[in-house]
């Protein structure tokens, strides 16, 4: 399947099956910004839950965090966003659009009107959201949504310190909206002006720096791993001196095979100290932390594992989406780990105008949802049309209840038929195995 009409399906399929629809589509959109429909929402959160899973509540040494986005200003010049948080940016003298300026394939030509030699010198641009807090409209009144998740983990380094007193190495995990005036936002979903990510500030000795980065190196993959990403469609890149940013000593960006080119998937530095020293010379408060078996008070330093959400998202449609033949007709489905598909289940009576199905069927729909299964109740159209619904979406299975169910054969009485997603093969469950078998 060609890489552009692949993006195109995905696209299509998010808006049609309620999974992601473009931001204030009725009044003509905006640029870089997405609705999650509720498909969306849960595959979202299926994949932040696992993500909290694996990086905190897996682990002894992990605290979770839900900081502000709006933070006192200082802390963002303290941290070097005011001053250099920007990209390059070139206009067009001719049609006027703007554009990043090493995202451009020829620098010469524009894009947009592809005129030659219209393209002005590249200057810097800054791409945090300024607003107005409280009632004043001065320079003193303006504070920033935040560019990274971060900066509230760093900010709030003494007060876990204080309250649990843990010993290094420990770390703080955190899942938030983040905010960044892209230039040319594109890509559906990769490129966006309101993100979310899933970031983990993990505090060290400095000289265990590299077991510390080797180990969320591995896990990071093992993330990936359960995510379904191919293995063959994952990439890591050293990132060079130059390009790196200006707190990271080593970053390894986890790259994947975009339909649009191998691009960022999520990233993985070692910071240093930089960022509780930048804070403390700032604040004037210690951010030093006390190592009582030498007594000895050090400046932990900082490996952070960045994972934005919306990037992933993406690459797990993507590897997801398939194209095959089944029962002499082409279907498309998703081949969603179970754990991550909207519905583990979709529970259908085989004939909607026969009450004693519908009622029966129902009750497995809420013995399924009591027990914690994320389940839906399907009976429109016939049930060829339900399977290719549910195998859009990546529903894992499909539970039809039919007469063999209410005892027309007594050796079937209390079973239905469960249809798997990915095969098309069907076999008789005891109702009462069904709990058991699609718990995640």
């Amino acid at each position: 399947m060609a890489q552009e009409a692949l993006m195109e399906k995905i696209v299509s399929l998010c808006k049609r099956r309620g999974f992601i629809y473009p931001g204030s589509e009725i009044y003509g959109g905006l640029a870089g910004t997405y609705d999650y429909g509720p498909l969306g929402v849960a595959l979202k959160n299926n994949i932040k839950n696992l993500w909290w899973k694996m990086f905190v509540t897996d682990r002894e040494d992990m605290f979770g965090i839900d900081a502000a986005i709006l933070m006192n200003p200082k802390a963002w010049e303290a941290s070097g966003h005011v001053a250099g948080f920007s990209d390059p940016l070139v206009e067009c003298s001719n049609c006027k659009n703007r554009f990043r300026a090493d995202h451009l394939e020829d620098p010469d030509v524009c894009p947009s009107c592809g005129k030659k030699g219209s393209l002005g010198e590249a200057r810097q641009f800054n791409m945090m959201f300024a607003t107005k807090v409280g009632a004043l409209d001065d320079a003193s009144a303006t504070i920033y949504l935040r560019p990274e998740t971060a900066g509230g983990m760093f900010v709030n380094f003494k007060n876990i310190v204080d309250s649990f007193h843990p010993k290094l190495p420990f770390g703080l995990g955190q899942i938030g909206k983040a905010f960044r005036n892209e230039i040319a936002p594109r890509d559906f979903i990769f490129r966006l002006r309101e993100l979310e990510a899933m970031e983990v500030e993990y505090f060290i000795k400095p000289e265990d720096w590299e077991r510390a980065f080797e180990e969320w190196q591995e896990i990071m993959h093992a993330y990936a791993d359960e995510l379904g990403l191919p293995k063959e469609s994952i990439h890591e890149l050293e990132v060079a001196d130059g390009d790196r940013a200006h707190y990271s000593k080593r970053t390894v960006d986890f790259e994947f095979d975009y339909p649009f080119g191998r691009k960022e998937l999520w990233g993985l530095a070692y910071r240093t100290d930089f960022d509780l020293l930048a804070h403390e010379n700032s604040s004037k408060v210690t951010l030093k932390y006390l190592d009582e078996e030498t007594g000895e008070k050090i400046t932990p330093h900082v490996i952070e594992p960045a994972l934005g959400v919306d990037r992933t998202i993406l690459a797990v449609l993507l590897s997801a989406y398939r194209e095959d033949d089944l029962g002499g007709e082409t279907r498309t489905y998703l081949k969603l780990p179970a754990m991550l598909a909207p519905y583990q289940a979709a529970i259908f009576p085989l004939l909607k105008n026969k009450p004693e199905l519908v009622v029966r069927a129902r009750e497995v729909f809420m013995t399924l949802k009591k027990a914690g299964v994320a389940v839906i109740f399907d009976d429109n159209g016939n049930i060829g049309k339900r399977y290719r619904r549910q195998d859009e979406i990546g529903t894992p299975w499909c539970v039809t209840v039919d007469f063999d169910t209410l005892g027309e054969k007594p050796e079937l009485k209390d079973t239905v038929t469960v249809r798997d997603r990915d095969t098309g093969e069907q076999k008789r469950i005891g109702i009462a195995e069904l709990p058991k078998m699609m718990k995640i």
